[in-house]
């Protein structure tokens, strides 16, 4: 008798016989159930209606994190469309690299972004100064943007301060093609540029400079056309 009342066997037959709230109407209107929060008991249909609060209070959380995400995601674009313009902008081959670093670090507050390439028509100084061959196989290697807090990589040491977060971003002409450069990004927060934070926007932002500074002609252009002349 004691395991056929077993609490487990009462909610198997209430399941599979939902007859029985229709023969028994009455019972709603008489059972009480403990409330979850207070040493009393309330009857069924208050509980019920208690469960639908808190079933749509939770649709309130989730509807306001949508909107909050939804308003963070609109300025984010309008920034990244003010960076873009920007980089589009410049007609000097020569500034344009700067642009592409500067405006991503004030259109984003970050503390500092850094830019090298290789192998393009600039001078052998600043964003075109030489890098190492593990430079090189490291930028190639980079398949996703780099996110964390190891400052002893190589192009850490291209920023002026010390970051405590950083990003390091795979510039390349296309998908799967040998990279020409690599983007920076500093920030003075630790927590900016977290190792298992989402890297789908900074992917983006790599194939717009990317796209952007394949503008620039490759090294030895002009050398070439000297010479077929």
């Amino acid at each position: 008798m004691t395991d056929s009342l077993h609490p487990h066997t009462v909610a198997k037959f209430l399941q599979e016989h939902p007859e029985f709230f229709v023969q028994y109407s009455e019972l709603f209107s008489t059972l009480e159930v403990p409330h979850p929060h207070q040493a009393r008991t309330i009857s069924l249909g208050e509980r019920q209606i208690m469960t639908l609060r808190e079933r749509l209070r939770d649709f309130e959380f989730r509807l306001a994190d949508l909107v909050r995400n939804a308003a963070l995601n609109e300025i984010t674009t309008d920034k990244l469309n003010r960076w873009c313009v920007r980089m589009l902008g410049e007609q000097s081959t020569l500034r344009l690299p700067g642009e592409v670093a500067l405006g991503l670090a004030e259109q984003f507050n970050l503390q500092e972004v850094a830019l090298r390439v290789w192998g393009l028509d600039l001078p052998a100084e600043g964003v075109g100064a030489p890098v190492g061959e593990e430079v090189h196989t490291y930028a190639n290697n980079l398949v996703n943007p780099y996110c964390g807090n190891d400052t002893t990589l190589t192009p850490a040491t291209w920023l002026h301060a010390k970051p405590a977060s950083l990003a390091i971003l795979p510039l390349r002409p296309a998908v799967g093609q040998p990279a020409f450069g690599l983007l920076v990004l500093g920030s003075d927060d630790p927590e900016r540029f977290a190792p298992d934070m989402g890297v789908a926007f900074l992917q983006t932002v790599s194939i717009l400079a990317s796209s952007a500074l394949s503008r620039l002609k490759p090294a030895g252009t002009n050398l070439r056309a000297a010479e077929d002349s």
